[in-house]
């Protein structure tokens, strides 16, 4: 393994489901948002998977591209401001699946769940109202509260989640696996 594989590490949530995107063919292209260094995204595109990583950040998406360009794998990325009041950042009923790790920004949430096509799927995993207690953030605005991500996405189609502290590092999140229900369709 050389280097640039080795920094990959994506999210042990998303390596723990991975399965779920290779049994049939996504719906559309996946959305890493806000995605830093890109690692989740770059390592769903070494499944031959089509990823997008997104980002204000024009810094961030340089350096995901150079370490999918090392690894080997293709992706988009796309410079977008997530956070523009009354704006919808993403394309809707686009997304096959959605990952979001490590950030919340409540108002793009009715975002998230137009972009996903149905039966889309979505991972998602940030910082609970625990999180100050291990370490940053300590703004409230950027914990979720107990249970807020279950409302958020309960009625959609679950495969896990959890609400707790994780190890390594020592970390209070919520998780979420979930699918967009697919439109029974009239006969």
């Amino acid at each position: 393994m050389n280097s640039s594989q080795s920094r990959i590490e994506p999210a042990q949530l998303l390596v723990d489901h991975l399965s779920l995107f290779l049994v049939k063919p996504m719906p559309g292209p996946v959305l890493d948002l806000a995605c830093g260094d890109g690692r989740n995204g770059i390592f769903l595109a070494r499944e031959q998977l089509e990823v997008i990583c997104c980002d204000r950040s024009l810094r961030a998406l340089e350096q995901a591209k150079k370490l999918a360009t090392e690894c080997g794998a293709n992706i988009e990325v796309r410079q977008v401001d997530l956070e523009r009041e009354g704006v919808n950042p993403l394309a809707e009923d686009y997304y096959g699946a959605i990952l979001v790790f490590r950030y919340l920004h409540r108002p793009l949430i009715p975002c998230i769940k137009k972009g996903l096509r149905n039966g889309g799927l979505l991972i998602y995993e940030t910082f609970t109202a625990e999180q100050p207690r291990f370490g940053k953030p300590h703004n409230p605005n950027f914990l979720l509260a107990p249970g807020e991500l279950h409302e958020m996405f309960g009625d959609w189609e679950v495969h896990h989640y959890f609400e707790g502290i994780r190890e390594n590092p020592t970390r209070a999140v919520a998780e979420i696996v979930c699918r967009k229900p697919a439109v029974a369709t009239r006969h």
